[in-house]
């Protein structure tokens, strides 16, 4: 295969979950930058169809469904509807995704629920409703949206960190019982870049000079650096990589 088509994805369909903000936006427009029939996704369909303008103003091929991802009925009747009116999924990234803050000894029970229902159990489901045809079609993307919690602790995010672990064992998992139907299942983990989830933290002066400090690159990565890694696990340049959780943390992880 020449090397200019090693990472085209135009004409894919995309999912991207918690799409119309945040890192899920962002990911959803590299996507249909390069071509992809891109499905935006929220709890609320007021914000879908707020981002589906947005995206159709700017040229994109996109459309939007409103679903919870913890929802077994909502996710079935969604894939089907994508399905049948828009396409088969070839690509689903797994972003959506929530942070309570709080000490572990004064983590609510329902709060630890909502951070694993949406960050763990929701990739799970999701997955699984979309692989079904995967694997008739003997192929597919899925695409895991992990961070750096999936190999290190902080102070008042233990159950945040527990999902984000959680998920990348579950994309290794994927991996092993899905590889033989060409389906490739990784991983993204960002380190810290600036977004709205994160502002606390970059407008913080004293962390601001610890992660700078801390990190080989120093400095906070741009949101858009997460893009490369993005094309290559959804393209056939990664069509022999498979469990893998490519961490994008301007070395973060590398030293201590």
């Amino acid at each position: 295969m020449k090397s200019e088509n090693l990472f085209n994805v135009e004409g894919k369909v995309a999912l991207i979950t918690g799409s119309t903000g945040g890192l899920g936006s962002l990911f959803a427009e590299g996507l249909a930058k390069n071509g992809c029939i891109v499905i935006l996704n929220s709890r609320s369909q007021d914000k879908v169809d707020l981002q589906v303008k947005f995206f159709k103003d700017s040229g994109y091929q996109v459309h939007g469904y409103a679903f919870d991802v913890t929802n077994t009925e909502q996710i079935n009747k969604a894939v089907q509807q994508i399905s049948e009116q828009v396409g088969n999924i070839d690509i689903l990234v797994n972003n959506a995704g929530i942070n309570i803050r709080a000490p572990l000894e004064d983590f609510k029970d329902e709060d630890w629920d909502n951070v694993i229902g949406i960050n763990l159990t929701g990739t799970f489901k999701v997955s699984k409703a979309v692989a079904r045809g995967m694997i008739d079609r003997n192929s597919g993307k899925i695409i895991n949206i992990g961070s750096m919690q999936s190999e290190l602790g902080r102070p008042t995010i233990a159950p945040y960190a527990a999902s984000k672990g959680g998920i990348k064992m579950l994309t290794r998992g994927m991996a092993t019982d899905w590889a033989k139907y060409n389906i490739q299942v990784n991983g993204i983990g960002p380190g810290y870049f600036k977004t709205e989830m994160t502002r606390a933290l970059y407008e913080n002066p004293e962390f601001d000079s610890w992660l700078c400090n801390r990190t080989p690159s120093n400095r906070w990565g741009d949101a858009e650096e997460l893009l490369g890694a993005l094309l290559f696990l959804s393209s056939s340049a990664s069509s022999y990589v498979n469990g893998m959780m490519l961490y994008v943390d301007g070395g973060l992880l590398a030293c201590v």
